[in-house]
């Protein structure tokens, strides 16, 4: 203590603590003969907070509802054997054993300091003390019921609805399959799709437009979480009558970079793809037409426009019927992971977490 708080000998406290009229310290030892002083009793430790402590916020500590309101078993315990009148039956009726039920209203006699139960040979009965403890006890046990049929409300009304928010290729290729698994496991839930590009979906999520998104980018966007659900390959495809479709030997990189395409707009997992791809080419030239949907981009290949980069989904049958005509690239990755994504940190629950088991074939 700083010497500006030591009073003098008025009676108030000095830098040994208090002092009695005239200075004297209360405990201060009695003289023996000789002019010996006896020691000092010991004190008993100190309350006050050290010097120059702050007290906590709101003033001084103390302990939460956890550590002063028995948990809610006990509460339960206890309204039983207040209706029953037997400490056994009422743990039969509450689901534990007899020694685990008197352990159970012990602790909650220590907790709140008094007795709440009277027990004998012919049974156990509420004390005055207990029995204003179990009418307080039945309003806190009312309460979490409420609680209990709110909460169940409101993972009633989660359930019932899902909003997804899917990029062009899974919405149209892989999505539906998905749903109609869902479907058939949960018929009572609605189900809203919304497709657009990648940059589109992240919108959608981070905006609270949609509980689960899909996206075929490069990684998982910023403020999101995901997870690989498929993997995908990006075919250069030209219609039959193009020049590429003669072609013998792979294409170079670089003539597929500074060639004029069919595309979709920025921000597709697609484009991503492509551009990164084709970086260390000298990027992508600027493109012959560019598109918002892979049925569009495929439309225009197959009518002859120009060459297009699509999803090897989205072009099977076009393929196989030889209305377009896939041209292998030379040393070029064209691959990419389909990631299923959610807000960072909320991890899909209820009808949003089965489609995502789905989605992995579980």
């Amino acid at each position: 203590m700083g010497a500006e708080e030591q009073h003098g000998p008025d009676g108030r406290h000095g830098p040994d603590g208090p002092h009695e009229p005239g200075g004297r310290h209360p405990r201060a030892g009695r003289e023996r003969p000789g002019g010996r002083r006896a020691p000092s009793p010991q004190s008993p430790p100190s309350r006050q907070p050290r010097p120059g402590a702050q007290p906590p916020p709101g003033g001084p500590y103390r302990p939460g509802l956890a550590h002063r309101v028995p948990e809610l078993g006990a509460l339960e315990l206890l309204l039983a054997v207040a209706r029953l009148g037997s400490l056994g039956r009422a743990a039969r009726e509450t689901g534990v054993s007899q020694p685990a039920a008197s352990e159970r209203i012990r602790s909650m006699e220590r907790m709140l300091g008094v007795t709440v139960l009277e027990r004998s040979p012919h049974g156990s009965r509420l004390t005055q003390a207990g029995a204003l403890v179990t009418d307080w006890a039945r309003r806190i046990v009312e309460s979490a019921e409420a609680f209990d049929a709110g909460v169940g409300a409101l993972r009633d009304r989660r359930d019932t609805r899902l909003g997804v928010a899917a990029s062009m290729t899974i919405a149209e290729y892989l999505l539906p399959g998905w749903l109609i698994a869902l479907r058939s496991e949960r018929p009572d839930t609605a189900v809203s799709l919304r497709a657009g590009n990648s940059a589109a979906v992240t919108r959608m999520l981070l905006g609270g437009e949609a509980d689960l998104g899909f996206v075929e980018g490069l990684g998982v966007p910023a403020g999101l979480d995901g997870t690989v659900v498929a993997h995908d390959r990006l075919l250069v495809v030209v219609a039959p009558r193009h020049p590429w479709s003669r072609r013998r030997a792979p294409l170079d990189p670089a003539e597929l970079a500074h060639t004029r395409l069919v595309l979709r707009e920025p921000g597709s997992g697609t484009r991503q793809v492509l551009d990164s791809a084709l970086a260390g080419h000298g990027g992508l030239a600027p493109p012959l037409l560019e598109l918002a949907s892979t049925t569009a981009v495929k439309a225009a290949a197959i009518s002859g426009a120009g060459p297009a980069v699509l999803s090897e989904l989205a072009v099977g049958e076009e393929l196989s019927a030889r209305r377009l005509v896939a041209v292998p690239v030379a040393d070029t990755a064209l691959t990419r992971e389909l990631r299923a994504v959610w807000p960072r940190g909320a991890r899909p629950a209820g009808p949003a977490r089965r489609l995502l088991s789905l989605t992995r074939g579980r």
